[in-house]
């Protein structure tokens, strides 16, 4: 299959030797199908655009002029904040480019376009090499996919290319459709304190149905599920241990597994420290439980 598209005003030829490619604007859109489940990726930022389980769509659609706005953006090599944009690592300052609120927000890749390894009717896996000048090191980035009959695998695998150590944490950013009377279970967890939503480094018991509006980051090291009368929603994650929560969009919760807290370059609350050619590599699955 071969497909025409302007990039950066040149209109050019890209072959596809997988199956089930589209072209979505100026975006390239890869299909995986099982029975009646599908996903839409974006390469894009490796961007999950779309998901329907067992014929149900439950993720909220992406958002093309905003990632984070819908669907599931990737993180990396940090999750949401970064206070103003500023970190120190091995005795060496970083500065990352800020949003308005005056910090660097959802890590480095949101615009890159990954290279596609691998692909079958229901798998694929993405790639992209990274290298940023407020960034200590390079890595290359890969992200996978595999859809189930009632569930999504994603696992961001990260190698360091380099001859320096490169502080990391990852993370994903999916929207779920909810009915207005959702539910989180566990009820009983732990809650990152915050000033600005930045940590502090605390942590507090916190009740979960004692509040609807979270942009709140908190510590579950199980898996977790969203219940409402449009569906139930389980998110299953290996050494992912932090969850922000956000409410900011009617009709959705996102609900973002992460392997450390926002702003973990200063505060080093889930920071892994990956050293020279080493990789380290998280997942979690997210699975259609029910209706009511």
């Amino acid at each position: 299959m071969s497909i025409a598209f302007n990039f950066c005003h040149r209109p050019f030829i890209v072959t596809f030797l997988y199956k089930e490619v589209t072209r979505y604007n100026d975006v390239v859109m890869i299909l995986l199908r099982k029975d009646k489940s599908r996903a839409e990726i974006e390469e894009v930022g490796s961007y999950l655009y779309s998901l329907t389980i067992n014929g149900k769509d439950v993720l909220l659609k992406g958002n093309k002029k905003n990632f984070t706005l819908g669907g599931m953006a990737i993180l990396v090599p940090f999750t949401n904040r970064i206070r103003e944009g500023k970190y120190t690592f091995e005795g060496k300052e970083y500065t990352l480019e800020r949003n308005e609120e005056g910090n660097a927000i959802h890590g480095l890749i949101l615009d890159k376009r990954f290279n596609v390894k691998e692909k079958s009717d229901d798998s694929a896996l993405l790639e992209y090499l990274l290298s940023n000048k407020g960034y200590p090191a390079k890595i290359r980035v890969e992200v996978s996919y595999a859809l189930g009959e009632s569930s999504l695998e994603t696992k961001i695998s990260v190698t360091n290319i380099d001859n320096t150590s490169a502080p990391l944490v990852v993370g994903a950013h999916p929207y779920f459709l909810v009915s207005d009377d959702w539910k989180i279970e566990p009820k009983k967890v732990k809650k990152c304190l915050a000033v600005n939503h930045i940590p502090t480094g605390k942590m507090i018991d916190f009740d979960l149905s004692t509040n609807r509006e979270y942009d709140d980051c908190f510590y579950i090291c199980n898996s977790l599920t969203l219940i409402s009368s449009y569906s139930s929603i389980r998110i299953s994650s290996n050494n992912m241990c932090f969850y922000q929560i956000y409410t900011g969009i009617k009709g959705a919760v996102a609900i973002e597994p992460m392997s450390g807290a926002p702003d973990a370059f200063n505060n080093k609350i889930g920071l892994k420290i990956l050293k020279p050619h080493n990789t380290t590599s998280y997942s979690f699955t997210i699975s259609y439980i029910s209706l009511f």
